[in-house]
């Protein structure tokens, strides 16, 4: 494995701020100063990082939490909002949001130190579904908004795909999609004549929000987490069957 890709699997930086770690002269290989990121190594070749030696990987977690409205879905925040990575302070290996939330929608977001894993559950190709209930304005929703939200709707980025869409009352729907275009929801609620008024995510996957609190998290069991690997394979698998 590059020297590199070594340094962010065992949780020290980023890759491309575990190049500029090894460019400083920050990390050692066998007690000796290594200044080229693709050298390959392995668990027996004695890495070390600012001095201290790194056995290898580090153990893969996931986060479920529940983020309330004004936190942003970033690890870090120049303007110095509160972040989702901020929600899990005891956690001692560094955690990334699993695609994002606007600071103005709350509910499940992901946190997990799997870059693989993040790939995976966020690209469009695996189409894994998302949902969010929606509360909006411009009276009932109607049979032919809801027709329109089924069918997909034409935004300046082009169609969306179909969504699943269920009235949960007059004015509040809940809608899946398993694309991740910028603030698509809300985009496509105003296309149909219904601008949201409150958004929040209940599921992920095969995750549901549930009872989790404001602010709160729980970390995945691993029968979670291979649910949720499964799950990110399981449309390719299908496109792979069907020929296309």
């Amino acid at each position: 494995m590059r020297l590199a890709k070594y340094l962010a699997h065992a949780g020290v930086a980023s890759r491309r701020a575990a190049e500029a770690m090894i460019r400083d002269g920050r990390v050692t290989v066998a007690g000796d100063v290594v200044l080229d990121p693709a050298l390959d190594v392995d668990e027996r070749s004695g890495v070390a990082a600012d001095g201290r030696r790194l056995d290898g990987p580090e153990r893969h977690v996931v986060y479920a939490v529940n983020k309330p409205l004004g936190v942003v879905s970033t690890a870090q925040d120049t303007h110095g909002r509160p972040t989702v990575v901020s929600l899990v302070p005891d956690e001692p290996r560094r955690l990334y949001p699993v695609g994002r939330l606007d600071a103005d929608t709350s509910g499940l977001i992901l946190l997990t130190n799997d870059g693989a894993l993040a790939h995976r559950l966020t690209h469009p190709s695996f189409e894994v579904g998302k949902t969010y209930r929606v509360r909006v304005g411009g009276g009932p929703v109607g049979e032919q908004a809801l027709g329109r939200l089924r069918e997909g709707v034409r935004l300046r980025d082009g169609m969306t795909a179909p969504a699943r869409v269920v009235r949960v009352r007059k004015a509040e729907i809940e809608l899946t999609i398993h694309e991740g275009r910028n603030r698509q929801v809300r985009r496509m609620c105003e296309a149909v004549g219904h601008p949201v008024e409150a958004l929040q995510r209940v599921t992920f996957g095969p995750l549901r929000l549930g009872v989790l609190a404001p602010g709160a998290h729980r970390r995945l069991s691993d029968a979670e987490v291979e649910r949720l690997r499964g799950l990110s394979g399981s449309a390719a698998t299908e496109r792979k069957r069907r020929g296309s």
